[in-house]
């Protein structure tokens, strides 16, 4: 509708309603085709504020600080609560409406639902009384860095859609070759090397499963699939990720040859050696060995030097995943978990378990990146861009499965500058003192064994009784005893087929007073069995 009002003898206002979206639209009356008596006026038309339903600028910065002030409490009363959530299942559901809201809630309600309906099902991995499992260790420069990441929102599958992504991330990692003591061929700068972040060392492990399926086949698996023949091999104690990857990668599972291992659970070479000739009898094609360092269950380092030997004879991928202990190897009298690692075609470790960036962050590195771009490399139309056809740049989209990717080298650099070498190499030297001594008392106590030799972080143990199935009885009710309390949270595994406790320290927090505290838990549990 339109309305005119006269405000003098030589202009006009001329107002529309239900016009949106627009603050003023100012033209000329002749434009509109309105034949008036007059020339050179304006029409002014004055319109409603736009509607919005973001976050304003002010708000958020005010919401987030409410937002680290409660994280940062949270980590200061962590103690406070149980370790392992005691919630049962659908309870948290349960405090939780049937629909999503019709119109848009409270900032400062929505928070205050974190202490109402998400805290009690929160198991708290970054408690120091947090021994389950391998730690996901976090730490305020790390957090920091992702909230950055996440502000800044790049999506960085291309060197061209964010340069600081890409170049960030090669730099860092080129940081940490030395850092670690790996060969110098997985630097970018190699010529043929380097290195990609990865989300977990299940991803890294299948990329590096693909890699060698087409090199063995000369892609040919990319192009026509599998045909039944191609065989891969790992140890009985390697991590369950090789098994679903050569489910993924279209291997099968029942061509993984899972070797036997010694009395310290690490692969036997000489297993490996018999069971490849074996297959090639039978005209199986090996392609790929998983080296572990640093296994799931109980820590045990396989020889990797010995295992590198019958690769090399056999053409074979060796891969080596370093997913917790690799972070060890920071300090250099802990290097010896590296013997052998100069061989290998690729390797992994997962900063996000024990250096303390947050998850998911797992570093994966290739000696030879040509073999791990053919496999994963597909170029659509839209994707194509001047700085990609240079050749002069590395676009990470051709490094793993996903093509998009945030920027997670932000919260590693945060860590490594915040920290430093000597930073990082202190606290690792702690954690592993503490398990020493946490070991110390394990040895020292007759009514305990060590399950295996705990080299560094992990310490595997178990009561002793004379019958079997009491042991296993009396080690998991233990256990569960133990975390039912919430004073401390315990995993097992199971080594020789016997019921075994697993002690991993590598929580940021821990420390000397958390690791005595849960030794007299301990103690204090057993006496309790004893008397049952």
């Amino acid at each position: 509708m339109l309305k005119m009002t006269r405000l003098n003898s030589n202009t006009r206002r001329v107002c529309f309603t239900d016009i949106c979206n627009l603050r003023f639209v100012i033209c000329n009356l002749r434009a509109l085709g309105f034949k008036l008596p007059i020339t050179n006026h304006k029409l002014q038309i004055p319109m409603s504020e736009p509607k919005s339903f973001h976050m304003s600028t002010e708000e958020f910065r005010r919401q987030g600080h409410a937002v680290v002030d409660w994280i940062a409490d949270y980590h200061s009363r962590i103690e406070g609560f149980p370790v392992l959530s005691r919630a049962q299942p659908g309870e948290i559901r349960s405090k939780l409406p049937p629909n999503a809201p019709e119109q848009g809630e409270a900032f400062d309600q929505i928070l205050g639902d974190i202490e109402r309906v998400i805290l009690p099902g929160i198991t708290h991995w970054q408690s120091p009384n947090f021994y389950a499992y391998f730690p996901a260790n976090a730490s305020g420069p790390a957090i920091l860095g992702d909230l950055l990441s996440s502000g800044l929102g790049v999506q960085g599958m291309l060197w061209s859609t964010s340069p600081a992504c890409t170049e960030l991330e090669t730099h860092v990692l080129d940081w940490l070759v030395p850092m670690l003591g790996l060969p110098q061929k997985f630097l970018s700068t190699s010529g043929t090397g380097g290195g990609v972040i990865q989300d977990t060392a299940s991803s890294a492990s299948l990329c590096a499963l693909l890699a060698a399926r087409e090199r063995a086949t000369q892609l040919a698996s990319n192009r026509k699939g599998c045909d039944g023949r191609l065989v891969a091999y790992c140890s009985t104690q390697t991590h369950s990720s090789i098994e679903k990857a050569m489910k993924i990668a279209g291997m099968g599972s029942d061509n993984l040859r899972q070797i036997e291992v010694d009395e310290n659970f690490a692969m036997r070479p000489e297993a490996l050696a018999r069971q490849i000739e074996t297959d090639i009898k039978a005209g199986l094609i090996p392609c790929f060995v998983c080296a572990t360092v640093g296994t799931t269950s109980s820590n045990a380092i396989d020889p990797v030097r010995e295992i590198a030997r019958i690769c090399r004879d056999h053409k074979l991928w060796l891969h080596v995943d370093s997913a917790m202990s690799g972070t060890a190897a920071l300090c250099p009298e802990f290097r010896f978990i590296h013997d052998g690692v100069e061989f290998a075609d690729s390797y992994c470790f997962n900063p996000h378990k024990w250096m303390f960036t947050n998850f998911d962050c797992n570093v994966f590195y290739v000696a030879d990146r040509k073999h791990l771009i053919q496999t994963l490399s597909v170029l659509p139309e839209y994707l194509r861009n001047q700085a990609t056809e240079s050749g002069a740049v590395i676009d990470y989209r051709d490094w793993h499965i996903q093509l998009g990717r945030r920027f997670r080298s932000l919260k590693l650099w945060f860590v490594i500058r915040h920290y430093g070498i000597e930073g990082l190499q202190y606290h690792i030297r702690e954690h592993v003192r503490l398990a020493q001594q946490f070991a110390g008392w394990v040895r020292d106590d007759s009514r305990f064994e060590l399950a295996a030799p705990a080299q560094l972080n992990l310490v595997c143990f178990r009561l002793r009784a004379p019958d079997r199935a009491d042991q296993d009885h009396a080690n998991q009710l233990m256990m569960e005893r133990l975390n039912g309390s919430g004073d401390l949270y315990l995993t097992h595994t199971k080594l020789d087929g016997k019921f075994t406790l697993r002690f991993c320290v590598g929580q940021t927090n821990t420390q000397t007073r958390h690791v005595e505290r849960a030794w007299q838990r301990i103690q204090e549990e057993t006496g309790m069995l004893g008397n049952s």
